[in-house]
């Protein structure tokens, strides 16, 4: 049983913020081979969100929800993370369905945008986000930006 969590940064625990950044680590910089700067300056600004799946008291889902000042433009899922212990368990369905009921709680009106691996392009277009950009490298990883109405 997952129990998930939506919260404002300005909720984050000093222990929560470390179990969201070492799964981040974990994944996207040990197991990917993917060396950039996952610290940026955006977990703990303005209405920005974080999703948080934990199992027997173990991070093991995780997205970050990036909400622009600028009025006009998209809210920004991004940092879509299951840990590797959890995966093949359909979780990072449960995961997106959780981050866009966040968005449509928190901002109905805003479109969503998210910077995928290009090789999840199947899977972000079952949630309804269509391809928005050519296929570009970041971090040495092919990517492809995403968005739904």
């Amino acid at each position: 049983m997952i129990r998930w969590q939506d919260l404002h940064h300005s909720e984050l625990d000093v222990p929560t913020l470390y179990a969201l950044l070492k799964l981040r680590c974990e994944v996207f910089v040990v197991e990917q081979n993917c060396v950039y700067a996952d610290i940026d300056g955006d977990d703990l600004v303005g209405e920005n969100r974080h999703l948080l799946g934990w199992r027997d008291g173990e991070l093991v889902a995780y997205a970050r929800i990036l909400k622009s000042v600028e009025e006009e433009a998209p809210v920004a899922i991004g940092r879509v993370i299951v840990s590797r212990a959890a995966r093949g368990e359909k979780l990072g369905y449960q995961l997106m369905e959780q981050a866009l009921a966040s968005c449509q709680r928190h901002w109905p009106q805003r479109a969503i945008y998210l910077g995928a691996q290009a090789h999840l392009q199947p899977f972000y277009a079952s949630f309804g986000f269509r391809p928005v950009t050519e296929i570009y490298d970041e971090d040495g990883i092919p990517h492809i930006g995403m968005a739904k109405e």
